[in-house]
């Protein structure tokens, strides 16, 4: 069973991984999903899965009995799924908003609708200009 998941977590990555190397941003989007699920994967499998004992110990006790299912991944999982889901909502809203502006949803292209702006460092190498005129007195 643990092979199987295994196996699965590494296909969900690679995968997710292709998804994210594309140059379509919903794609993107839905690579970083797949990611959130193969980590929830990798945690919930490093918590034991099990169907033999739940996740309770009897009153007295003061050792967990063998074979006993951890219950925090199972809560960090859970957590896991609920802001991976609001992260998920939120970059899809962000990749319709970027559409509606741009009308693409390729990468390349918003990035070159962004307006070319004039670069700091010609501003320092101006005012130097200006600086060593003025100290030369042809200002």
């Amino acid at each position: 069973m643990d092979y199987a998941l295994t196996l699965l977590i590494g296909l969900l990555i690679a995968c997710s991984i292709y998804l994210m190397l594309s140059r379509n941003l919903v794609r993107v989007v839905l690579g970083l999903s797949l990611l959130s699920n193969a980590v929830n994967l990798i945690i919930f499998v490093s918590g034991r899965l099990t169907r033999a004992i739940p996740p309770l110990i009897d009153i007295g006790t003061q050792v967990a009995p063998e074979g006993y299912a951890n219950p925090l991944p199972q809560a960090l999982v859970l957590t896991a799924i609920v802001i991976g889901f609001g992260l998920t909502a939120f970059a899809l809203v962000l990749t319709y908003r970027a559409y509606q502006e741009l009308g693409t949803v390729d990468t390349t292209a918003m990035r070159h609708a962004e307006p070319i702006t004039q670069d700091p460092y010609d501003d320092l190498s101006e005012a130097r200009k200006m600086r060593h005129a003025a100290e030369r007195g042809s200002v």
